[in-house]
């Protein structure tokens, strides 16, 4: 675990985010996890900023538009919520693009549409993995 990026600090949203579905189950819209993430990283003492906003650049010029992540916890991590029956490419390239637009290295992709929850790790450095 200790060539992982992060361990400790993954581990934790991550159980955080075990709880939430084993409280919650499967069902529910993207925002109700969303409101019971926060709730429950607050418990945990886990530091989040909730709906981070990020300016996207093109070409080294900001641009107007920009975007936000559903949270960044430690300061460090993008944590994307969905609520799907199955990841999709464009859900990974969403994350890795948040990655490139923050500077940061590491995103959790958490899904919480399935019966058990499903998350992945997603690096700055590695393109998203193929569905094909």
């Amino acid at each position: 675990m200790s060539d992982l990026l992060f361990p400790k600090e993954s581990y934790e949203i991550i159980g955080a985010a075990i709880e939430v579905h084993r409280q919650l189950g499967c069902g529910f819209t993207e925002p109700v996890y969303q409101e019971a993430l926060a709730e429950e990283l607050s418990m945990r003492k886990i530091p989040f900023e909730r709906e981070k906003v990020f300016t996207v650049t093109y070409k080294g010029k900001p641009l107007s538009k920009e975007f936000r992540a559903d949270f960044v916890c430690f300061n460090q991590i993008i944590v994307e919520l969905k609520a799907v029956t199955e990841f999709a490419e464009e859900h990974y390239a969403q994350v890795y693009n948040y990655l490139k637009a923050s500077g940061l290295q590491l995103g959790l992709l958490i899904n919480f549409g399935k019966t058990l929850l499903e998350y992945k790790r997603i690096l700055a450095t590695r393109k998203f993995p193929s569905s094909k």
